[in-house]
């Protein structure tokens, strides 16, 4: 039963209990007493230390004028919506204002305003614009992870996810249209001038003929490219890349992570434009920044198929990397004849020998194909009992990447435990991308821009990390008891 029923006087009387609603002058009231010792936001707290940002934004404010919101406050209250998947800000600011545990951990007392949604915007077109306060935090957490042994940055592994922009499909314009647009929309002009302050035309590269050239004579991997706008843009945020890899078209950004495989510490992210030949661009940002910032070198790396090219592999070679990453052979897929793996190579006279015992001479470079150019004479070919199965022109030419020393070792080196150790430890990274999506909630962008995308991934990271030392520090300490 959940109440008793019991007759006084010929009166019917009930135990159940009743609260009345009525408020009292005065409370003695404490938002410490009240937030639980092992709830997330006290451990965050206890073991992150914000005053750094009033040290990094200290330029940026004036000495004269009335005091501002504390930019600390700020980045807490952004660091609660992405802890608990809150991704509008206005929703954010009324969850604060009526959650003890967000106004304890922001430091506001019951008499002071939460700040204004609006405020978060301003802030970030112009303070969090200027300084590297999210950057600084993430590394910060970083750098703390390698202080209590997470990070050992030994084996690493590398991806990217496509996040969804701001910006929607039927916006696009042509790249014929960009000069026309740009006189009427402020945005894409924004985008016009940038593109024109960074598009740096290298010049062009003198070849030489010589012996030593034609042995070796690949490319330098400083080389600039020209930094042209892409066929379709998207006139609200231009920076956004249209990408299909989902199936329907859709400006997108890709979030790139570089993770410690052992702990899952997110040790770099870097936003880019959904572009393929951008993930490689990423990789190397990542991997430079590691080793300038944390003095961290990995012995390896492990990453999908489309990072195997031989540009990439030769410069992780260069950086004594191990590549656990499975070779790109695009070039391979002839149509049914004879692939390069059926030639066999020549090096005192720097040429090819086919199937059918002639000889393929060097003919010169290819940059567009990024190889050597090897071909064989028509009369050579005319009268070859393997022409049917090798080529359907007069004669066969043969293209061997420059960096295909380096392909031959990373395809012998895929065959060891190692490597198939790595690859399955590369697995570790879906799963901090399926957090970033279900419980951070960033399925798809809320701001406009590459920096402001940069930021979003900055903290989605950060938080991510903060997890994990606050776990491995706060876990129990008691021994084990042995059973009998």
């Amino acid at each position: 039963m959940l109440f008793s029923i019991t007759f006084r006087g010929g009166v019917l009387l009930t135990m159940m209990g009743q609260t009345t609603r009525s408020e009292s002058l005065f409370y003695y009231f404490r938002l410490e007493d009240h937030v639980p010792e092992d709830h997330l936001l006290r451990l965050i707290d206890r073991r992150i230390d914000f005053t750094f940002v009033r040290e990094t934004l200290k330029e940026s404010y004036s000495q004269t004028g009335r005091p501002s919101i504390d930019p600390e406050v700020l980045l807490r209250i952004l660091l609660i919506g992405y802890l608990y998947g809150i991704t509008n800000e206005r929703r954010l600011v009324e969850d604060v204002g009526v959650h003890l545990a967000y106004r304890w951990f922001t430091g506001l007392g019951f008499d002071q305003e939460v700040p204004h949604h609006s405020t978060f915007s301003k802030n970030r077109c112009g303070r969090f614009q200027e300084s590297p306060v999210f950057l600084d935090l993430f590394e910060r957490v970083v750098q703390q992870c390698m202080q209590v042994g997470l990070l050992k940055g030994a084996d690493l592994s590398v991806d990217s996810t496509q996040i969804g922009a701001k910006a929607s499909p039927d916006r696009a314009i042509s790249r014929d249209q960009l000069m026309e647009v740009a006189k009427v929309n402020r945005t894409v002009r924004e985008y016009v001038e940038q593109v024109e302050r960074e598009n740096v035309v290298p010049e062009p590269e003198q070849t030489s003929d010589t012996d030593a050239t034609k042995e070796k004579a690949a490319p330098k991997l400083s080389r600039t490219y020209r930094n042209s706008p892409p066929c379709k843009i998207s006139t609200t945020d231009p920076d956004a890349a249209l990408s299909s890899k989902r199936g329907a078209s859709e400006f997108a950004y890709y979030d790139n992570y570089l993770i410690d495989n052992q702990s899952c510490i997110i040790a770099g992210v870097v936003a880019t434009p959904a572009r393929l030949s951008q993930e490689i661009v990423a990789a190397r940002r990542m991997l430079d920044r590691l080793k300038e910032r944390f003095g961290l070198q990995p012995i390896s790396l492990a990453a999908d198929k489309s990072y195997g090219t031989g540009e990439f592999l030769s410069w992780l070679f260069q950086r004594q990397i191990a590549p656990h990453i499975p070779v790109l052979d695009r070039k391979q897929q002839t149509n049914g004849f004879y692939t390069q793996r059926e030639f066999t190579r020549v090096p005192e006279e720097n040429a090819y020998r086919c199937p059918g015992g002639e000889l393929l001479s060097y003919s010169g470079l290819s940059r567009g194909a990024q190889g050597y150019v090897y071909r064989a004479k028509p009369s050579q070919c005319a009268s070859c009992s393997h022409k049917p199965a090798c080529t359907p022109t007069t004669h066969r030419t043969l293209t061997v990447n420059w960096y295909e020393d380096v392909r031959e070792h990373v395809r012998a080196f895929s065959q060891t435990p190692e490597f198939a150790a790595s690859r399955r430890a590369r697995n570790k990274i879906e799963a901090l991308f399926s957090e970033l999506r279900n419980q951070i909630r960033l399925r798809r962008l809320r701001l406009r821009g590459l920096p402001r995308a940069g930021e979003q991934f900055l903290l989605a990271a950060t938080v991510q990390n903060v997890k994990r030392p606050i776990r491995f520090l706060n876990q129990s300490k008691e021994p084990r008891v042995e059973m009998t």
